[in-house]
């Protein structure tokens, strides 16, 4: 990290790592960011350490934790709680296959619907807005079949 990068205001620190001020603050109040102490110029100074952090909490957000989440993870950063680490990286891993599921059962509704909407030329009511109407919906249909 440069030289350059030591000894920041908060304003420089949003701009060198693209996190906004308020969102740095919001960080602070939460735990997950350590607020530094003032100057004598009553202007509080950051750092590398700082900067990693934010990236750290950035990146984390990037590939779905939470700001729950990271604060877990960043307690296990004195590189004892690699086995917990884990812990939580499988749940989220579970959570996103549990979320891919139902975005692929989605995506079959939404074909079948649009076909249906292809094939229904003609008609009075699109077969897409009758589907989405009725009260259970498209997939009640498809188990009835």
């Amino acid at each position: 990290m440069s030289e350059a990068l030591v000894n920041l205001t908060i304003g420089r620190m949003a701009a060198e790592t693209g996190v906004g001020i308020e969102a740095i603050r919001y960080y602070q109040r939460r735990g997950l960011l350590p607020e530094p102490k003032r100057t004598d110029g009553r202007i509080r100074r950051y750092g590398s350490r700082e900067i990693e952090r934010l990236r750290f909490i950035k990146a984390a957000q990037k590939i779905g934790f939470s700001l729950d989440e990271i604060a877990s993870l960043l307690q296990l950063d004195d590189g004892s709680g690699c086995g917990q680490a884990r812990k939580l990286a499988s749940r989220k891993l579970e959570e996103v296959r549990a979320r891919l599921d139902s975005l692929n059962r989605l995506e079959g509704v939404l074909s079948e619907l649009i076909g249906r909407c292809d094939s229904g030329r003609g008609r009075i009511q699109c077969p897409l807005i009758a589907a989405l109407g009725s009260v259970d919906g498209p997939s009640a249909k498809r188990r009835d079949q």
